[in-house]
């Protein structure tokens, strides 16, 4: 490798990084951010851009929608393409691309515009950055170094979305959300700035695209995540009230049975091209690695865990006790910190330690949160219940987060690293997708049993009101706040006591939806654990102990 490469992983005795490994590693969480301030930034402003576009609530989630799709259906594809022309140089092409998006989205009057600039230009371009900021990592850090600079580069991800927010709710409410996406041109146009210290060694080779390939990856992977993403809209299996259905089921079903079907064709093309010493868009012979597969399942499981508490947490401070934006945001801010603490310290401070051991510890600090805010939650609870699950939980998360990034991409040469960015980033994208779809069913599948049993026992409720409650609202009870319902209701003619009494109703079927909920969360921290033994129980790249046996 060269020279320069050298210096950027240069280490003071003390384990210090160089200035230049220093100024490297925050253009990197800064390009880390900056991908993930997407996925949380507006989710608190869509009203208010639809009204300024003209459009309709359904039309700014469906540019969010695309957003994560066209970033689903391009990760691997953009991983392949930083080995053909240069992990640096896809960076900073995406990041170009990115920008221009950015930009577009700033100044979009309307919403197909809208579209364009953030729905397409800013997955193209987030499809080209995230893989490269992996394979960066491994180019610019030695082994020792690694655990660090991941856990600070998954730190910052995971920081942007808890803070999203917070940025949003400010932007909207003391100035336009136009300057969200006008402030992302300026981080980016910085960030191309700083990309000079980055060093990246030339490809040795430059592997041709497995166009048939990255088409049938791109048509699998878009065809489940859109099924799960609209899983809470037509119903997993059976349709929703007023949903499409194809045979009497869901499009939800048919479309994720298309997408695997697809991808199992895709497998099949690839293990072709590899029996013929070609060169596929993945190698399935990387899936075989214990190290490399048990990485991404770890990966995939934290990221069901974290977007599933990123939903329902923000949705119990804003609707359930009415935070604004800005005070949801402060609240959330304990999971941030601990979060940092742990990725930075834990390498810091605890160089040697066993990564299987730290996520395995991470997985449990995640399960006792989630268990002592569902312990804590009720409906005379204050917003200060999730200060103390907050810290575990991003101490959790922290703390696997020091260690994934140097388990997966380690467990392949390093010319590799570009394309387990792709995986790695697709695993953590269908992952989260599935962490907040399976959040948000199962939140409004216990809130309306809740519900419809309360407003049917209730002696208060009229019962000419509670039977058309069971009818109107059989396929689901929306998540709303009191504040709404009561209004709702006295425009409905509703008297007042049957109106305190539903509202009553509805606070109770609220906290048993969150709590169901959580319980589902804190379920896949305990059904991850069982498979932490895929991750080795030795730091990469560190000699065994003579007669230890294999991590």
């Amino acid at each position: 490798m060269s020279d320069t490469v050298e210096d950027a992983r240069a280490v003071a005795t003390d384990g210090s990084a160089s200035p230049a490994g220093g100024a490297v590693l925050l253009t990197l969480c800064a390009g880390q951010f900056l991908m993930a301030l997407d996925s949380s930034v507006m989710n608190v402003s869509i009203a208010t851009v639809a009204k300024d576009l003209g459009t309709t609530v359904t039309g700014i989630q469906t540019a969010i929608v695309a957003y994560t799709l066209v970033m689903a259906m391009l990760m691997v594809t953009g991983g392949k393409v930083g080995s053909m022309i240069g992990r640096k140089r896809a960076f900073v092409v995406g990041l170009v691309i990115y920008c221009s998006g950015s930009l577009t989205t700033a100044l979009a009057p309307n919403l197909g515009v809208l579209l364009l600039g953030w729905s397409f230009l800013e997955g193209v371009g987030a499809a080209l950055i995230m893989p490269a900021i992996v394979a960066l990592v491994a180019g610019n850090f030695s082994a020792g170094e690694r655990p660090r600079a991941y856990g600070l580069v998954g730190a910052a991800g995971a920081i942007a979305i808890a803070v999203g927010p917070l940025i949003g709710g400010v932007a909207t409410t003391y100035a336009s959300w136009r300057w969200v996406f006008a402030g992302e041109v300026a981080v980016g146009a910085g960030i191309v700035l700083f990309c000079r210290r980055v060093a990246d060694a030339p490809p040795e080779t430059r592997p041709k695209l497995d166009v048939l390939g990255s088409i049938l990856w791109a048509v699998g992977m878009g065809l489940v995540v859109l099924g799960v993403l609209k899983s809470g809209e037509w119903g997993w299996f059976l349709p929703s009230s007023g949903s499409p259905s194809l045979l009497g089921l869901s499009p939800v079903l048919w479309l994720i049975l298309a997408g695997l079907v697809s991808l199992r064709v895709f497998m099949t093309h690839a293990r072709r091209l590899e029996a013929a010493e070609a060169e596929p868009l993945v190698r399935p012979s990387m899936f075989r690695n214990r190290q490399m597969s048990g990485g991404l399942l770890m990966f995939f499981f934290q990221f069901v865990v974290m977007m599933g508490l990123f939903f329902v947490i923000p949705l119990y401070l804003s609707v359930a006790l009415g935070l604004s934006a800005i005070d949801t945001g402060l609240r959330i801010t304990p999971l941030s910190v601990t979060m940092l603490l742990a990725a930075a310290g834990i390498p810091r401070f605890f160089p040697a330690v066993s990564p299987r051991r730290v996520v395995g510890l991470g997985f449990i600090a995640v399960l006792v949160g989630i268990m002592v805010l569902i312990t804590a939650m009720d409906v005379h609870a204050s917003a200060r219940i999730v200060t103390v699950p907050l810290l575990l939980v991003g101490l959790g998360f922290g703390g696997m987060a020091s260690q994934l990034g140097a388990v997966t991409v380690s467990a392949v040469p390093d010319e590799r690293s570009s394309e387990v960015g792709g995986l790695q980033n697709t695993a953590t994208q269908f992952g989260a997708s599935l962490g907040t779809a399976l959040a948000g069913s199962v939140l409004i599948a216990a809130l309306t049993a809740s519900f419809l049993s309360g407003v049917s026992n209730n002696p208060a409720v009229p019962a000419d009101v509670a039977k058309q409650a069971n009818i109107t609202l059989a396929s689901g009870v929306p998540f709303i706040s009191d504040a709404d319902l009561e209004k709702g209701l006295q425009q409905a003619g509703v008297d007042q006591k049957a109106t305190n009494a539903i509202v009553a109703e509805n606070q109770q079927a609220r906290v048993d939806g969150l709590r169901t909920a959580l319980a589902l969360l804190a379920l896949m921290s305990m059904v991850a654990l069982f498979f932490t033994r895929r991750i080795p129980a030795r730091q990469p790249g560190t000699a065994a102990p003579p007669g230890a046996p294999d991590g």
